[in-house]
């Protein structure tokens, strides 16, 4: 007896045995989900050691990085409004109420930053108006009709008596001081108008200010006592505010996105579960057409992921977006494998008259069970193989990848090709002979719709191999060209949802999803106000002779620089706050024009005295851009802002052209860093070293598949053949994903092996049942039909429950979990007819070559 002889004897002869062992194996595995659990890690968490990750560390040790967490609120005039003027007196004094009323909510005082937390045109207004006397206490009847001399006062008053003044103010002064406060030449010093008005669009219209915005300063929850969450929950908080007081407002923050986010996927989840569920129960039920074998499934499924929590548990591999397609992999493999176990029994019985007894129900499952486990081990095995051999990536979420996914793939193979056997050959024992019981057939043996498309398809393989062929490999070329245009990063809108669509208005109130406004406001903000994100998403550690002149000169030649994709804009520099402290310090403005030999508003020589006397002036801001040890400087840093939607690759790209030019063009050595600069170089990383891992599987795939069946068979060329629907299924999927617009970057990379670990799977149990087929079959022609009607039926099956199961996550409102849905679909599909199309066509041309 063969090794699989004996393996499929004990089974089905020791049922009971192998029942109590998986059992006992799964109390065991399961227990380690009673592990301390490790906190889930996100995919931007992934530790590289990059002159960009050592200049971020060098940043947080050296420099005051107290920034706020910068969120913003807009406010716009009805569109009923024709006539509406957001800066008009009624609705910037409304705009101080509002103010007045987040400072008295206890949970948003709590979080925004003393004296700056909120500020908008209204503070502008408001702080003028205090300074005009002298005196905040001055009453409105003292006060003369105000005419700007110069530039607008800018005092330290409070929200309260703001509000006063500006009620008291008729409509005309009101008109003078905004237009002060709205010239270049009279604003307010350190005034930045274009965080609060729009930017003017249309060219020939003066004065159109039919929104403002207002900008909020939260702690930054790394520097002080405050939680993220708590920081998010403000500003939830002052986004439920807004209705009260504006007919047309929303606010954007981080906190925002992400509740909008995570409530798209429970939304999601609300009608996808019900619609799934049932979807999938009408393809299981079409399938078996058995509950008894349906419960084998489900109960096998249910093992299934049990056994992978528990193997994460054990081994204390926190949750990350990589591990996303591990589950998704192994369920499409449990229903594959069920399916193959439970149509070969039925195949085993299909020409009884009449119901089993016990013996024959056993006898069939032991044949059965014998018939597929050869694919199903080579299948299994040269798969889990294939990942494990990611294991040897420097990154630690790969490596964690590939022992999750192998063990994953193992362990599904045991509950498939033991436990639910054993469970099945018990039940059907213990139902064999009883009135009613009869023998169900298997999926594509009948005469019925799918098996005369299954004979068909024989048919035409065998009569059309060349042609298949050509047309594959055609189809494989504008697949990999295709794949050559594919957008190979992440949008930092990607993941916020849109607008759900009209269809769903109609699903009942329980199941409707709700209003998603974020990537709307974060277009308008883009379009009407272009601004900009927080400045920690990106910076420039400066590093060498940072007190040659020529430093700052490199600065002032790329400050107003603003690229098209990123909007990168450095904010602020030594050369920034020196022009600043120019300004408001006479003295200061002597020490630099004394210096300054080309009139430029720059020191050109003897700069330590200078940045001295900014460490005197404002110590705290001085610190955020300059880090001296011993009284010796020894680096700057240049604080960068960004648009809302740049994308993350095109963000790093500019910054570092920023720091190249700084480089060149002084002294110094600059390193662009930041939370984007990592996460593109961490994305890029992820991309590369799965790109590789996965040409590293397959090939160490292709490598067993090439030594297994040359021992077993003889045939040292099937591995090859066998592996090549897979590259086909790849490459139709890549140029799907161009059609589509997905991009392929480390989140859709990874969802792509499931086109590896089912495809594999799909072509061994072909090959295996061609080969098993050779002396049993008196032409090719019938070979080949047994072969598609047979194994082909249970593929056919497994597909369409998984794309179903699957695929209808591209209803979804959460863009990751379309995503998903989508490319795991046309993964499986593709893997199906590659296998059931190319395969059948490569094994004829063989056959008639030998």
């Amino acid at each position: 007896m063969t090794i699989f002889e004996r393996y499929a004897a004990y089974v089905t002869g020791h049922s009971r045995r192998v029942i109590a062992i998986g059992l006992l194996t799964t109390v065991v595995v399961a227990l380690g989900l009673w592990r301390d659990a490790v906190a889930p890690m996100a995919i931007g968490e992934a530790q590289l050691d990059t002159p960009a990750h050592q200049a971020l560390e060098r940043i947080q040790q050296s420099y005051d990085l107290s920034q706020p967490v910068d969120s913003y609120v807009i406010v716009r005039m009805s569109q009923d409004d024709a006539d509406g003027d957001a800066l008009s007196q009624a609705e910037v004094l409304k705009g101080l109420r509002f103010q007045a009323a987040l400072w008295a909510r206890p949970e948003v005082a709590a979080s925004l930053r003393p004296g700056d937390g909120l500020r908008g045109f209204e503070n502008l207004i408001g702080q003028a108006l205090c300074a005009l006397d002298g005196a905040p206490e001055a009453s409105a009847a003292s006060r003369r009709p105000w005419e700007p001399a110069g530039r607008v006062p800018q005092g330290d008053c409070p929200l309260a008596v703001q509000i006063k003044r500006l009620e008291g103010m008729d409509g005309s002064d009101y008109a003078a001081l905004r237009e002060a406060v709205l010239s270049p030449s009279s604003s307010p010093v350190g005034a930045n108008l274009g965080l609060y008005l729009p930017v003017q669009v249309d060219e020939g219209i003066e004065n159109d200010f039919r929104a403002r915005a207002l900008v909020v300063s939260q702690h930054n929850p790394a520097r002080v006592g405050l939680t993220e969450e708590a920081v998010h929950a403000a500003q939830l908080a002052m986004q439920a505010e807004l209705p009260r007081w504006f007919a047309d407002a929303f606010m954007y923050g981080e906190g925002i996105v992400k509740a909008e986010s995570a409530r798209a996927v429970g939304e999601s989840f609300r009608y996808i579960a019900p619609i799934g569920g049932l979807l999938l129960i009408v393809l299981l039920v079409i399938t078996f057409r058995s509950l008894r074998d349906m419960v084998f499934c489900l109960l096998g499924l249910m093992l299934v992921l049990l056994w992978l929590q528990g193997v994460q548990g054990w081994l204390q591999v926190p949750s990350t977006s990589i591990l996303i397609a591990v589950p998704f992999l192994l369920v499409g493999l449990a229903i594959d494998y069920s399916l193959h176990v439970v149509m070969r029994y039925r195949e085993q019985l299909e020409d009884l008259q009449g119901a089993p007894d016990a013996s024959q129900t056993q006898q069939a499952m032991r044949w059965g069970l014998l018939g597929v486990l050869p694919a199903l081990t080579l299948a299994a095995f040269s798969t889990a193989v294939g990942f494990l051999a990611n294991y040897f990536s420097p990154l630690a979420s790969i490596r964690d990848f590939a022992v999750v996914s192998g063990l994953g793939i193992v362990a599904t193979f045991f509950i498939f090709s033991a436990m639910i056997p054993a469970i099945k050959t018990e039940v059907e024992k213990g139902c064999a002979g009883r009135k009613g019981m009869r023998v169900q057939w298997a999926l594509g043996r009948r005469r019925l719709g799918s098996r005369r498309w299954l004979a068909a398809l024989a048919r035409f393989t065998v009569r059309r191999p060349r042609s298949i062929a050509v047309a594959a490999a055609i189809l494989t070329v504008t697949g990999a060209v295709a794949a050559t245009g594919l957008e190979t990063s992440f949008d930092r809108t990607d993941f916020i949802p849109d607008a759900p669509p009209q269809w769903m208005q109609a699903l009942p109130s329980w199941m409707a999803p709700g209003r998603y406004e974020v990537r709307e406001n974060v277009d308008y903000l883009v379009d009407h106000f272009r601004l900009l994100s927080r400045l920690l998403d990106a910076e420039i550690l400066v590093e060498g002779q940072v007190t040659d002149p020529a430093f700052l000169h490199a600065i002032e030649r790329v400050a107003r620089r603003r690229a098209t994709e990123s909007g990168t804009l450095i904010t602020d520099s030594p050369a920034s706050l020196m022009r600043l402290a120019a300004f408001h310090d006479a003295r200061f403005a002597q020490a630099v024009q004394a210096r300054d030999e080309d009139g430029d508003g720059l020191p050109d020589r003897d700069l330590v005295p200078l940045y001295d006397a900014l460490f005197d002036l404002a110590p705290a801001r001085a610190a955020r851009v300059l880090h001296r040890v011993d009284g010796v400087y020894v680096s700057a840093r240049l604080e960068v802002a960004l648009l809302l939607n740049a994308q993350s690759e095109a963000i790093a790209s500019d910054i570092r052209a920023v720091a190249k030019h700084l480089s060149e063009h002084a002294p110094v050595h600059a390193i662009a860093t930041g939370a984007s600069v990592i996460r593109a170089n961490v994305q890029n990383a992820l991309f590369d070293t799965l790109a590789v891992g996965f040409s590293i599987t397959l090939c160490v795939i292709g490598l067993m598949l090439t030594v297994l069946y040359g021992r077993l068979h003889g045939a040292y060329g099937l591995g090859a053949i066998l592996l090549t629907p897979v590259l086909i299924a790849l490459a139709a999927l890549l140029g799907a994903m161009r059609l589509l617009d997905i991009p392929f970057n480390s989140e859709t990379v990874v969802i792509s092996s499931l086109a590896i670990g089912i495809g594999v799977d799909y072509s061994v149990h072909i090959g295996e049942r061609f080969l098993a087929q050779a002396r049993l079959a008196s032409s090719l022609a019938e070979r080949m039909e047994t072969v598609l009607t047979g194994t082909g039926g249970a593929l056919l099956g497994s597909t369409a429950t998984t794309v179903g199961g699957f695929g209808v996550l591209a209803l979804a409102i959460s863009p990751p979990l379309q995503r998903f849905g989508i490319v795991t679909a046309l993964a499986i599909l593709l893997a199906f007819i590659a296998t059931m199309v190319v395969l059948p066509a490569l094994l004829v041309l063989r056959e008639r070559r030998m």
